[in-house]
């Protein structure tokens, strides 16, 4: 049986991952299907470096709102039968990150879910997005299984940070707002699935680039594939690959039969 290899990584700019191991890391991983988040280009300049990767075809979202901000990307193997942008909402299609391909199974969507700021300044707007972004996965889930995977910025339980009773209410991305955010996500029938084979397994997937928190693993679990329950069966294997460098965050992967 076929099996399908899925990767998602927040790059943090890929004019400078590019510059590094990014492209060994990429053929070594050999994923069938590889999403990216904070590209930071606009679509000529990320359609530049991501040439470098020919045995992809890429799909790129850019910010309209400020330029080397945000973006994201699906490079694929096989042709999706169609790609959409955004989520058709004016207030949060404005910094390119959402991408939706259709493929004959499944849809995928890869999303960098807006972080709440500094003093959490954007909660109010982090929340709505919440459930903006659900209902477009509850509707595409109507249609047929949904796979979606990025940084949704958030850090769902104490086994997914460092310092949990530390941050809890005090840090954006551990806030029981977003928290319950993801809750409703898991709760409309999706499966986080790195929890789903590791329960109990405390592994990162970002660290802030001060204090050295990567070299002392004080991390934060924020990258995810979630799948619909439809696809539970399928579902080979979750990974956090965080022996890839390059960005502050390490992809992570899942690993799902195609028969």
């Amino acid at each position: 049986m076929a099996e399908l290899h899925l990767v998602s990584w927040n790059v943090n700019g890929i004019r400078a991952i590019i510059k590094k191991d990014f492209l060994k890391d990429i053929k070594e991983m050999d994923p069938d299907i590889l999403c990216l988040q904070e590209t930071k280009a606009q679509p000529e300049d990320a359609r530049t470096a991501l040439e470098l990767l020919p045995q992809y075809k890429s799909y790129l979202n850019s910010s309209k709102a400020r330029k080397g901000y945000s973006g994201t990307a699906i490079l694929t193997k096989e042709e999706p039968l169609e790609v959409t942008y955004d989520l058709g909402i004016e207030e949060y299609d404005q910094e390119g990150r959402v991408i939706t391909a259709e493929f004959d199974k499944f849809f995928l969507v890869t999303v960098y879910t807006p972080n709440s700021g500094e003093g959490m300044k954007r909660l109010d707007f982090r929340a709505e997005w919440d459930k903006v972004f659900r209902e477009h996965l509850e509707a595409l889930n109507e249609k047929k299984p949904v796979i979606v995977c990025g940084d949704l910025n958030v850090a769902h339980t104490e086994l997914d940070i460092a310092r949990a009773k530390a941050n809890y209410n005090k840090t954006s991305g551990y806030t029981q707002t977003e928290i319950d955010g993801m809750d409703n996500l898991i709760n409309a029938g999706f499966i986080d699935t790195f929890r789903h084979f590791h329960p109990e397994e405390i592994k990162y997937s970002w660290w802030n680039y001060k204090f050295k928190a990567r070299e002392r693993n004080v991390g934060w679990r924020i990258d995810y594939f979630l799948v619909s329950k439809e696809l539970g069966p399928a579902l080979q294997s979750a990974h956090i690959y965080n022996d890839r460098f390059g960005s502050d965050h390490c992809p992570v992967g899942i690993k799902l039969s195609n028969g």
